[in-house]
């Protein structure tokens, strides 16, 4: 996809303001070397973004796979300023490319091959590329700040084909794909895709192949590429040129791998809500229902599983499959299940039945739902069952990033869609008397607690 930039930002930088490239930004690799234009036809001058004009920067360069900028010599100390890396995954299989590298930059992560191939002779680490990885992967890897204020950053980009003049042109165009932390260094062995040599089958070769967390940048999901002047600037310190550094790369230097998992990239999807989304609007009657439901139960958290199933119901036959009741689990020793119930799916002549695992969470509505919790949940689904996890407060977004990315067969219930509910079921049942409802749940949950085989509901009348 090809993003074309505001006229406003084009002139913005024209006037030497920082050399912002946002996410998935082209630009064209031209042969000409010339920084002097910002724009080459409808895309960024790469060597424009990279170098500014009358700089004396150590140049980066795209020829290889992997290419390291030359060691600078700072104030304290040499540092490797950066790392560029390529992919082209037009190439891939080929003889003079055997290597399949894995982007998924909405999840932030990017499975990277070494450039050993079966024509290079000696040991992993002889090609620049792999050496320049190796090295950096003790900096990358250290639990000491001193080594990661080093640590050169993998300045990510990707070979894609573009349409001039009616046709597909393959070479001289490159897509920014953001700046990335080694995780992960793994020495395996590939087979050559070639043709088999002298009868002996395919060869193999030693290789190593590196996992990196494609770190967050700003607001605007842009890259300001003046830092890299500052990493090859000889006379900043390491901890000069970290200034201007993203904010997630800082936060890295300071803390470590653990602050790998809360800096990675992440396009969230539309099914991730903030905390405002899942709970009702302030000042509403659904406001006033949702605080009800809390203090009723808030005593009684066992009772709120009745009323849970009862919204469970709702929603899932609201998707147009009819749901059966089952019944409450005994208090205590649940293991992540407070009710059970049937789903039928398909029409009377043709449907399947699936068993459905519910469980209930009565907190107070500010309080939100960690992904552990979400977690113990999944854990009992089996193959073909389905979950429910109905609360009066609200899912964390790391919960609903999990449930979203790994695919659970999961159905949140949020706050806001519990209140919405309840009303619903106050108008149709109890002409309009919340209180009627919640002193139902109170009274008639004792009887529908049992203890059985949640498979039992498949068969049950």
């Amino acid at each position: 996809m090809v993003l074309l930039v505001g006229r406003k930002r084009w002139h913005s930088a024209r006037m030497g303001e920082p050399r912002r490239v946002q996410m998935l930004d082209i630009m064209r690799y031209d042969r000409t070397y010339s920084p002097v234009q910002v724009r080459l036809g409808d895309y960024w001058n790469f060597w424009w973004v990279q170098d500014a004009p009358g700089s004396v920067y150590k140049r980066i360069q795209l020829e290889s796979g992997i290419n390291p900028v030359a060691v600078v010599s700072g104030s304290d100390g040499a540092r490797r300023p950066l790392i560029a890396l390529r992919s082209s995954p037009w190439k891939a299989g080929q003889e003079s490319t055997p290597w399949h590298d894995e982007f998924d930059l909405n999840h932030g992560h990017v499975r990277y091959f070494g450039d050993h191939k079966v024509s290079t002779l000696g040991p992993v680490g002889t090609t620049p590329g792999n050496r320049a990885l190796l090295e950096a992967w003790n900096l990358h890897g250290s639990g000491n700040r001193e080594d990661r204020l080093l640590a050169p950053p993998l300045i990510l980009f990707r070979a894609v084909p573009v349409w001039r003049d009616g046709r597909r042109v393959d070479k001289g165009h490159v897509e920014f794909c953001g700046v990335g932390i080694l995780e992960r260094l793994e020495y395996i062995v590939q087979r050559d895709p070639g043709p088999a040599r002298g009868g002996q089958g395919a060869a193999t070769f030693p290789n190593i192949v590196v996992d990196i967390n494609v770190i967050k940048l700003d607001a605007n999901d842009e890259f300001d590429f003046s830092w890299l002047d500052h990493r090859r600037d000889s006379s900043l310190s390491a901890e000069e040129a970290l200034e201007g550094a993203p904010e997630a790369w800082k936060r890295w230097v300071n803390q470590g791998k653990v602050a790998l998992p809360r800096i990675r990239r992440r396009v969230l999807s539309s099914r991730v809500q903030s905390r405002d989304q899942q709970l009702p609007e302030p000042g509403t009657l659904d406001e006033e229902i949702l605080t009800r439901v809390y203090r009723a139960f808030d005593d009684n958290k066992h009772a709120f599983e009745w009323l849970a199933s009862r919204v469970a119901e709702q929603v899932l036959s609201d998707s147009g499959a009819r749901y059966s009741e089952g019944w409450l689990t005994r208090a205590g020793g649940d293991g992540g299940m407070d009710f059970v119930g049937r789903l039928d799916v398909g029409s009377t002549r043709a449907q399947t039945p699936l068993v459905v695992l519910g469980q209930a969470k009565c907190v107070a509505p500010s309080s939100s739902i960690s992904a552990d919790q979400v977690a113990r949940v999944v854990a009992r689904l089996r193959r073909g069952w389905l979950g429910v996890f109905v609360t009066t407060g609200h899912f964390s977004q790391q919960a609903q990033i999990e449930v979203v990315d790994d695919e659970y067969p999961l159905v949140l219930v949020p706050g806001r869609v519990v209140a919405e509910v309840i009303h619903k079921l106050a108008e149709e049942s109890f002409k309009g008397d919340v209180q009627a409802l919640l002193d139902t749940a109170l009274t008639d949950y004792p009887g529908a607690v049992t203890h059985r085989r949640p498979e039992e509901v498949l068969t049950a009348g």
